[in-house]
């Protein structure tokens, strides 16, 4: 801790018997909170992780690399790399709370199936071909699909088709490593049910707008929706910046739409550690700038445009990946019509009542 007496405000005269002092506290592990005060309650949040973007076709050139050299199967799990924060020391992290891969899945492979504690998500930028088995229910993912994996399903990927593909990962990996609570378990080698239904079990039973089965309980935490499709997603997003046109309300701000994928059986988020949205931007519309407390992710889907973190600003397209640190202002301009995913740990801070949002000229 290398703890020493140290000059400034409201701090005592150094001494000989205070470098003692601290001295002792460090042979007992201690420290004491008028020389750590600055740092442990800050004026705002001081977040260690940074803005960064990393460029979806790196990404995909190094996740094609991998199939050729890196097998898939029991023991490394996946082909799937991490997006490892600049500011967090080499940690496979996003952010202090998120992770997010690319996993990469060669024609007629097999994902072996596991399970964690860990709430994870699948989200497709581009193909298609690859199903996911969760607990039994074959799940086909394609471009646009939104795709849930809650914590404790048996699941595993399968690669029918004659391409390879690559998908968007997201789970609450660093969140649930920093607080001790990761459990994993392995299941069969390979999945066992390799057939491709266009709709899983769970959409069928719970995938109808308004609607949800009386014979069903209530929620556990999770959604029992395992695929929110595009063209449902597509949908709600163009009828919101119609009806704007039209003169009705509804946008988040001029030109700038945007839908939260919830929890049917509560209306709250998907899962009880990452909220998952969409968004649509108009061409030539800039976002007022907008911080909160916790970290998101972001992934342009379609169109192109620029994205300002902080002090930072990127160019961004198709694929392209931003990480936004705790209350860093956020600002997005559209280039073209731009569609981008985002994902956030905001259930967390909400659930311990910490959630702050401020958005520039919001005065209410």
């Amino acid at each position: 801790m290398n703890l020493r007496a140290s000059e400034g405000p409201r701090q005592p005269e150094p001494t000989p018997e205070l470098n003692e002092l601290y001295r002792s506290f460090e042979d007992e592990l201690l420290v004491p909170l008028w020389t750590e005060i600055g740092d442990l309650m800050p004026p705002s949040p001081r977040p260690q992780a940074q803005a960064h973007t990393w460029r979806w076709a790196n990404l995909l050139h190094l996740a094609e690399r991998s199939g050729t050299l890196v097998p898939v199967g029991r023991g490394g799990e996946r082909r799937a790399i991490a997006l490892a924060n600049p500011g967090l020391g080499g940690a496979p992290y996003a952010t202090p709370t998120l992770w997010a891969a690319i996993q990469y899945l060669n024609p007629r492979e097999d994902a072996p199936v596991h399970r964690h504690s860990q709430h994870a998500f699948r989200f497709v930028v581009e193909g298609q071909g690859v199903w996911t088995v969760v607990d039994g229910d074959p799940v086909a993912m394609r471009r646009g699909d939104f795709l849930l994996t809650p914590g404790w399903r048996f699941h595993g990927h399968h690669n029918q088709s004659g391409t390879p593909m690559a998908w968007l990962d997201g789970l609450d990996i660093p969140f649930s490593h920093y607080v001790g609570s990761g459990f994993s378990e392995h299941g069969p080698d390979a999945v066992e049910d390799h057939s491709t239904p266009a709709l899983s079990r769970s959409e069928r039973l719970w995938a109808h707008p308004g609607l949800r089965p009386v014979s069903q309980p209530g929620s556990s935490g999770s959604s029992p929706i395992a695929a929110y499709r595009w063209e449902h997603t597509d949908a709600a997003l163009h009828d919101q910046l119609e009806l704007e046109a039209e003169g009705h309300p509804g946008v988040v701000e001029a030109g700038h739409a945007a839908v939260r994928f919830t929890n049917p059986t509560t209306g709250g988020d998907v899962m009880p550690t990452i909220r998952a949205e969409m968004h649509r931007l108009r061409s030539g519309v800039t976002t007022a700038a907008r911080r909160e407390v916790g970290s998101s992710v972001w992934q342009v889907f379609e169109g192109a445009g620029a994205v300002e973190v902080g002090s930072r600003r990127w160019d961004v397209e198709r694929g392209d990946l931003v990480a936004v640190p705790s209350w860093q202002p956020m600002t997005i301009t559209a280039g073209t019509s731009l569609d981008l995913f985002r994902f956030a740990d905001t259930p967390i801070f909400e659930s311990l009542h910490a959630a702050r949002v401020h958005v520039d000229g919001d005065h209410s």
